[in-house]
C-alpha cells in the first residue's frame, strides 16, 4: 500500500494564487476526486503533487519520504496523466505505452505483455497499431490511461481523465481507476464531471484555488 501526503501545499503563479494551503492524505486503496470549474486549481494541485512544477509552500511526501522533484517523484512511482495526455502523436498506441516501460529498463518481453494487458482493460485492443493523430480524443485519453496502468503506480494522478469518455467508456474507465486503489495505490482524479466523482471514495471540492471537503477520506 502506498501513501500520498501534502502538508502546508499551495501554488501560486507570480501574484496570482492558484492553490491555497491545504493539507492531503490520501492512502493506498483510496480514490479521491478534485472537482471545481475551469480554473479553479485542480490541474495546480495535481502537477504540484507530482512535484511537475515547485510549490509555493509546503512539501510533498509518499510513503513518509518527502519528494524534492519529478525525477524523485517518478522513482516513487508517482506517475501524472495530464489533461492534455502527454502522448506524442507520431506513435502508435502500443508505442505510447511501450517506449516508457523500456525507459524504466523492464524487460521487453514483459513489456509487451503489459502493453497488451493494458489495452486490453481500456477496451482498445484492436486499435494498438493506430498512431495516436488517428485516435479520436476519447481514444487518446483511454490511452494516455492504458499507459499509466501499465506503470503500476503507487500515485496516480489523473487530470481530467474522463472528460472526453461516453458514459459507458466513462464508467469502464472509473472502473479501471477504482481497480489501481483496490491494487493499493492512492487515486487522485481531478473532474468537472458529478458522476464520475460520485464514484470515488471522496471528494474535495476547489474554488479560486480554496479547498473544502465534499466528502472526507
Amino acid at each position: 500500500m502506498s501513501d500520498l501526503q501534502a502538508v502546508g501545499l499551495s501554488v501560486a503563479y507570480g501574484d496570482k494564487v492558484a492553490v491555497r494551503p491545504l493539507d492531503l492524505h490520501v492512502p493506498g486503496g483510496r480514490m479521491l476526486s478534485v472537482t471545481g470549474p475551469s480554473g479553479a486549481g485542480k490541474s495546480s494541485l495535481l502537477w504540484a503533487l507530482a512535484c511537475a512544477l515547485r510549490p509555493a509552500t509546503g512539501t510533498v511526501l509518499v510513503d513518509g519520504s518527502e519528494l524534492s522533484d519529478r525525477d524523485g517523484a517518478a522513482r516513487a512511482g508517482v506517475v501524472l496523466v495530464p489533461q492534455t495526455n502527454g502522448l506524442g502523436g507520431t506513435l502508435s498506441a502500443e508505442e505510447s505505452i511501450l517506449v516508457p516501460l523500456l525507459a524504466l529498463g523492464v524487460p521487453a518481453r514483459s513489456a509487451l505483455v503489459r502493453v497488451s494487458e493494458a489495452l486490453e482493460r481500456v477496451g482498445l485492443s484492436e486499435f494498438n497499431r493506430h498512431l495516436v493523430d488517428q485516435l479520436s480524443g476519447g481514444q487518446q485519453q483511454r490511452v494516455a490511461l492504458a499507459r499509466a496502468f501499465a506503470l503500476r503506480p503507487a500515485v496516480l494522478l489523473a487530470d481530467e481523465s474522463t472528460s472526453d469518455l461516453d458514459a459507458g467508456n466513462r464508467s469502464l474507465m472509473i472502473a479501471a481507476l477504482c481497480e489501481e486503489a483496490a491494487r493499493g495505490a492512492s487515486v487522485v482524479l481531478a473532474t468537472h464531471d458529478p458522476d464520475a466523482a460520485a464514484e470515488t471514495d471522496s471528494t474535495l471540492a476547489l474554488d479560486e484555488g480554496v479547498a473544502t471537503w465534499i466528502r472526507p477520506l
